[in-house]
């Protein structure tokens, strides 16, 4: 593949979008300028946030092609690249807001319209805030994670007015907007073709968006490619540069490398980190490189299932963990290591941080026999196939080191598609996985991975009730702003959580993006895939 097959990709496209009939458009009639070829190893699986097992290239769908009433700013980085800047609310489509004690109220852009050019009113917000916390799953305990609970929170107070009424005080309420999850709905649209079955009309936003973002997705083959056009009627933010973004998926590493250091596409992600360690060294395009904020990828045991539900199993398999041996063939140096520190105790607020856990084969193998387990025992080792190029070989790893001191791991591989399923059953043993926070504060962390809500995300099924009310006092101090409690609280219950060991944090990764040195204006953001509305070509 090249450009001008990128390019042709467009060749069908119709300017009134998924299911338009019009006649189509020449590829030719926008210059290289104007469009962004993008390659990944996925693309979405569902265009919708609110749907079920939306993957995370279905978030960057939704992020471009949705307002929300708020967003975040974008600062420069200490290396000198750009990141969103989760201390700075700034506006999208409410041009301002107030607060009070009671809540907050929002002013809307009078001229914004959703992509059929119907206008963008206060019912199209609270329709679609009701939706948020209504349809369940990851979006409702989303909107929960700000204490967005119930649509008697959310009231209209004239077209272009929207209120939000607090539940309680919670510094995550305001941030929470700006995720992904609050967009904005055109209503009428989406309930034309709502049923009894499908109030919410999550059939149709599956394959059809019906928002007002700076984007529409103009052609959407699944496992393919997406095409977008830019909406030129947009007034949420500046005008985009990028007039179309065709993204293909490529499921060869390789192939995604070649592509990109050939000048044939603009944008490469998802590589392996020994790709773009090489890619770093050789300069022959220019790679971001970005911690990814408030996550890590960890080993994690389900609690709930022998022999895992044994403190003393878990922590002999974190103090097996070849760490030092992940870092270096596994991630070539792309991470941060999380393991090695002194003390499970921490004496700052840092986060993510390294456990006190590292290779030691002899206490992992006394331990074990403390536990009753001298002779090892047998289990499964899972992780996610469209994140096998650093789950795979982590498996491996993992399976020659845990045989060293008796534990026979089979390794089971999941499909993508069918991962998020799997976590939500809670029915897999023993996990390697990648969870970050998309609100980088350490109890937003704990919210998900470790509380007693027992979310998605709390692959381990771990409760604990001394751990949960150290989140919930992190919580409410935050709200109030009594830093000594919030403090006690967060080191509190990361002492917990590392001594408790449901999960056995590996390493911090990085975010990496290989582009064209013509491609400017990437950011960082928390949801780890890109915003077009900012990028843009260098022009000569």
């Amino acid at each position: 593949m090249n450009r001008r097959d990128f390019l042709s990709a467009a060749s069908t496209l119709t300017a009134g979008g998924l299911l338009a009939t019009a006649a189509p458009r020449l590829a030719h009639a926008l210059s290289r300028d104007e469009t962004l070829a993008l390659i990944s190893e996925n693309g979405p699986n569902n265009l919708d946030i609110h749907g079920v097992g939306t993957n995370r290239a279905g978030y960057e769908a939704a992020w471009n092609c949705y307002d929300r009433l708020v967003t975040y700013g974008i600062k420069t980085l200490p290396d000198g690249s750009r990141g969103y800047d989760k201390d700075v609310i700034a506006p999208e489509l409410a041009e301002r807001w107030e607060a009070d004690a009671k809540g907050v109220t929002f002013f809307l852009r009078k001229d914004a319209t959703f992509h059929d050019g119907t206008p963008v009113t206060a019912a199209d917000v609270k329709w679609s805030f009701d939706r948020a916390v209504s349809v369940g799953g990851f979006p409702t305990v989303q909107m929960a994670a700000g204490s967005l609970l119930k649509p008697e929170q959310f009231s209209v107070v004239d077209d272009h007015t929207f209120r939000v009424a607090f539940a309680r005080p919670d510094a995550l309420t305001i941030p929470d907007l700006a995720v992904i999850v609050p967009a904005v709905f055109n209503s009428a649209l989406v309930k034309k073709h709502a049923t009894e079955k499908d109030p919410w009309g999550l059939a149709y936003t599956k394959n059809n968006p019906a928002g007002g973002g700076a984007y529409r997705v103009a052609r959407w083959t699944p496992g393919t490619e997406v095409v977008y056009e830019r909406f030129d009627a947009w007034k949420s933010g500046p005008l985009p540069q990028l007039k179309r973004v065709i993204w293909r998926t490529i499921p060869s590493s390789g192939n995604r490398r070649a592509l990109v250091e050939r000048s044939d596409c603009d944008v490469s992600f998802d590589l392996p980190a020994k790709d773009f360690a090489e890619m770093k060294r050789e300069g022959l395009v220019k790679v971001a490189s970005n911690p990814i904020s408030n996550g890590m990828w960890s080993l994690e045991m389900n609690v709930t299932k022998p022999p895992f539900d044994n403190l003393k199993v878990r922590q002999a398999i974190a103090w097996v963990v070849p760490y030092q041996k992940i870092m270096d063939v596994v991630m070539y140096g792309e991470a941060n290591p999380m393991f090695g520190a002194a003390s499970n105790t921490p004496d700052d607020l840092v986060w993510p941080r390294p456990t006190a856990y590292r290779t030691d084969v002899e206490k992992a193998k006394g331990l074990l026999a403390e536990a009753g387990f001298a002779d090892g025992f047998s289990t499964a080792l899972s992780f996610d196939v469209s994140q096998g190029a650093i789950g795979e070989p982590i498996a491996v790893l993992m399976q020659e080191s845990l045989g060293q001191i008796g534990i026979k791991a089979s390794i089971e591989k999941i499909p993508g598609a069918n991962w998020r399923g799997q976590m939500a059953k809670k029915s897999m043993p023993f996990m390697i996985n990648f969870f970050s926070g998309w609100l980088d504060y350490p109890e937003y962390f704990f919210f998900w991975a470790y509380h007693g809500q027992n979310a998605v995300f709390n692959t381990m099924a771990y409760k604990n009730p001394a751990l949960d009310k150290e989140v919930d006092a992190a919580r409410a101090a935050a709200a109030s702003g009594d830093a000594a409690t919030y403090e006690a609280a967060i080191k509190t219950m990361i002492a917990i959580a590392y001594e408790e060991v449901p999960r056995i944090p590996l390493f911090q990764p990085y975010l990496n993006v290989a582009m064209q040195k013509s491609v400017g204006g990437y950011a960082y953001w928390f949801h780890r895939q890109l915003d077009y509305r900012t990028m843009g070509k260098v022009v000569t």
